[in-house]
């Protein structure tokens, strides 16, 4: 297989299991939700097939995996097969101990959800009073136990006017790095559809980052599920006649590409399921029935995803197409077509401008 497509980055989605009901959650957590199908040793089965075939980045996720008992267990045995192992948490359940378990098994990075500068804001996203204390709470917890962090925050409508004051709340929180999340609508976010920032205004958002990220020099930055960016700092670089080159987490996805779905990145649910990315509906297989190797070399969706000249519409006439791609997921969820053009993007390809002048 092509270097390219070796997996860097898989998030494990270890329970359904979450303490909070977000707006936008992806898998619908929530209290009653499914601890999924592990057992322990089967977790560990999963982190030794993953480490036999390369050496990504595996986080652990949900759901909320803080309660998983054997969270720090599975943690552990991953680092120990030389994983680099993290952590998705909301930080309502972080705790002095939490930290130390986190720093006993060499978990090298924790990812916290901030989706507000205020409590009024960040706590009418996740639907829950006082998830914003518990952010701000388990950023305190990790400084004081030198545990690096990052912080991710999901934007649509609601909150979308507050996305420059919360990468400042971010920054100020001591967080190494703040990704800007851009909605897919599966999960619990289909029922927001209508909260979906709109093509103009996500272009204005992405030329704010652009501009932010230039004249950071503290914390790292990066748009997520936003493949847009990466046509969009090519041209403005371009255009101001500069070489703006992006800095990156040293373990991150890699590349310098927008969508990585199915090429660098998956998604592993609790049931077993790969996904090629954490928003997708459609499964690949299921590592309980077929190696996790065969699955992510063999799978059709994972082919057709990597094979570029297939794709539909604007993004396949892009002359961005490598480096952008458009998100496939948001594709999939709009359109019921994962090879289809990108939804939300409203840039219009040269070879299509050219036919249009034709006419």
């Amino acid at each position: 297989m092509a270097e390219e497509f070796i997996p860097k980055w898989i998030a494990w989605e270890t329970t359904q299991k979450c303490n909070l009901k977000c707006v936008h959650c992806r898998c619908s957590s929530d209290l009653t939700s499914s601890e999924g199908d592990f057992t322990t040793d089967e977790g560990k089965k999963l982190l030794k097939e993953i480490a036999d075939f390369s050496k990504p980045v595996v986080v652990l996720s949900g759901g909320e995996p803080l309660m998983r008992q054997d969270i720090f267990e599975l943690a552990g045995y991953g680092t120990s097969l030389g994983l680099r192992m993290c952590m998705a948490t909301n930080g309502a359940l972080v705790t002095d101990e939490v930290c130390q378990k986190m720093k006993e098994a060499d978990i090298k990075m924790v990812s916290l959800s901030l989706d507000g500068s205020t409590a009024a804001v960040h706590d009418n996203f996740r639907q829950c009073p006082g998830a914003f204390d518990g952010v701000v709470r388990a950023a305190e917890l990790f400084r004081k136990h030198g545990q690096k962090f990052l912080i991710n925050s999901s934007f649509t409508k609601r909150n979308q006017n507050d996305i420059a004051n919360t990468f400042k709340v971010a920054k100020s929180l001591g967080a190494t790095a703040w990704y800007m999340f851009m909605i897919v609508p599966t999960g619990r976010g289909e029922e927001i559809m209508n909260e979906l920032i709109s093509k103009e205004d996500y272009e204005e958002i992405l030329d704010w980052h652009y501009q932010q990220e230039k004249m950071e020099d503290d914390i790292l930055m990066r748009p997520t599920c936003a493949p847009h960016y990466y046509r969009i700092v090519p041209q403005k670089a371009k255009a101001e006649g500069s070489s703006f080159e992006r800095r990156s987490l040293t373990f991150s996805t890699g590349g310098g590409k927008g969508c990585i779905a199915a090429q660098t990145i998956c998604l592993i649910d609790c049931f077993g399921n790969v996904k090629p990315c954490s928003y997708f509906h459609r499964t690949a297989g299921n590592v309980k029935e077929t190696p996790f190797r065969e699955i992510w070399e063999s799978s059709q969706i994972f082919k057709e995803l990597r094979n570029f000249k297939d794709y539909k519409g604007k993004c396949g006439q892009c002359e961005y197409l490598n480096v952008c791609g458009g998100c496939r997921a948001r594709a999939d969820a709009v359109y019921g077509d994962y090879m289809a053009e990108e939804p939300f993007c409203n840039y219009v390809p040269i070879r299509i401008q050219k036919q249009s002048e034709k006419k």
